[in-house]
């Protein structure tokens, strides 16, 4: 289970969370108005008033310090601590409460209790104040709620829908109305949304700097043209399993935000070299990409990608049986920058892709080979003399490749931070190869498995032909 940062690293998320009653029942309250014209939220703190708070109130800690200094104590406070404070007392409640401590809001803790009218509320109450908010996994809330939130807290700027699966293109619709200050956004998983969310964000949200849509299938390459034609700033774009996006996609994006620097395509099933090099000849600012499972790539696009993308520091591309040495050749000797790859699966690559990566690529920080069948002890031992590997190699994956030996783990022990290492199924790597790179690298974690040794024949062959159940029946 993975959550997305803000740079569009991804991450799902639908564990289930204890229910936190005592949270639920309180939302927060203002002290002023807001509005979306009145810009002395920013930065600035709220007068208390006085009349909040009764002459007879004769608590220590309220006595002694100013109201707007706890005020100020109170914004440093989570949820849950603030939730509490407010059944203190009165005055507590009022501050605790108060709309200028909820400018950011995560309800992912909580998300089985969150219902459409928790999300109101809030709505209702902090209004401007509320910049960010994250719905994570609440599949409870739906357009109505939505509907509300954008009317009132219309200086949003960060807004997490991952996983509402209820939500449909009323929702986007009513954002775009009212949410000119959107430049987050996340609405993977949320199946039902079309190409009119798209049309609709791209007319009013032309903030838009980060934008999910994961699986959302139903989105096709019309919608992220009317997206893109105003939203220009687009810097990170993540498009995980929209299977209807093919080359013309790519084309849109493009021509429309030279500014991408991460772009996650996983599972694009459709696209093709001429959209990547597309892509790739005009966002040279793109230091991440990730191509898995998109099955039709060949080496072409890896050569493009290597002449115009210098600044490329992740590349994931698991699964794509066609590419070989020549593209990683390219890219090895042109992404000097690369810290992170994900070769899993590719079947055509051998020991030269290793040793270029070793030898060209100095900040390599995490590599994976797994079920690379032609990957021998000889590139291991590149990959081991390389500067890379004393001074930044932390995670390396190898598994199910049947070639590696207990020699592989001889030539790792200068990697002295390696700090994981996979080695599931490489059925020549034995225990004692562990223990003797655990004697040089102690903190490393090793995940192997050894099938169960099968137990040697009885010396005196006395075992009973039939169990003792057979000789009852």
């Amino acid at each position: 289970m993975v959550r997305q940062d803000s740079n569009g690293y991804e991450q799902n998320s639908y564990i289930k969370k204890n229910k936190n009653p005592e949270c639920m029942n309180l939302v927060p309250i203002r002290n002023g108005t807001s509005s979306s014209n009145n810009n002395s939220n920013n930065g600035s703190y709220w007068k208390v008033s006085r009349g909040l708070f009764v002459e007879t109130d004769e608590s220590p800690i309220n006595r002694k310090l100013p109201k707007e200094l706890l005020l100020k104590i109170f914004s440093w406070l989570d949820i849950v601590s603030l939730c509490r404070c407010a059944q203190v007392s009165k005055s507590w409640n009022n501050l605790a409460l108060d709309g200028s401590n909820w400018q950011s809001v995560d309800f992912f803790q909580f998300q089985v209790d969150i219902d459409s009218y928790v999300v109101e509320n809030l709505a209702r109450r902090c209004g401007g104040f509320l910049k960010v908010l994250s719905l994570s996994g609440c599949q409870a809330v739906g357009d109505n709620a939505l509907s509300t939130f954008a009317q009132h807290c219309n200086n949003i700027e960060k807004l997490n829908l991952q996983g509402c699966k209820k939500l449909t293109d009323r929702t986007c619709q009513s954002l775009a109305k009212h949410c000119h200050k959107l430049q987050v956004l996340d609405l993977s998983s949320c199946s039902a949304i079309t190409d009119f969310s798209l049309k609709a964000l791209g007319s009013s949200c032309q903030q838009l700097t980060s934008l999910n849509i994961s699986w959302c299938v139903l989105l096709t390459s019309n919608g992220i043209f009317q997206l893109v034609e105003k939203c220009t700033e687009l810097k990170y774009f993540t498009a995980k399993g929209c299977i209807n996006f093919g080359n013309e996609a790519l084309f849109h994006l493009a021509r429309n935000c030279r500014n991408l620097e991460i772009v996650n395509l996983h599972s694009c099933k459709n696209i093709q070299d001429e959209g990547l090099i597309e892509l790739s000849e005009r966002c040279a600012k793109l230091r991440y990409i990730c191509i898995s499972n998109c099955n039709n790539l060949t080496d072409q696009s890896l050569i493009a990608i290597a002449n115009n993308c210098i600044n490329l520091q992740t590349f994931e591309c698991a699964g794509l049986s066609q590419l070989t040495d020549a593209g990683f050749q390219a890219l090895a000797r042109s992404c000097h920058k690369l810290e992170r790859m994900d070769l899993e699966e590719c079947v055509l690559i051998t020991d030269h892709t290793v040793t270029q990566l070793a030898f060209h690529c100095p900040y390599l920080e995490s590599l994976s080979l797994s079920h690379c069948e032609l990957i021998t002890d000889e590139g291991i031992r590149h990959l081991g003399a390389a500067s890379c590997a004393s001074e930044f190699l932390t995670v390396l994956e190898l598994d199910n490749c049947p070639l590696i030996t207990d020699l592989s783990l001889h030539h790792l022990i200068n990697c002295h931070n390696l700090q994981r290492i996979e080695l599931y199924d490489c059925q020549l790597i034995t225990r004692a190869g562990i223990r003797r790179l655990r004697n040089h690298l102690p903190n490393v974690r090793v995940h192997a498995y050894f099938a169960p040794v099968t137990p040697p024949p009885s010396a005196n062959n006395s075992r009973q032909r039939f169990c003792r159940c057979c000789n009852l029946l």
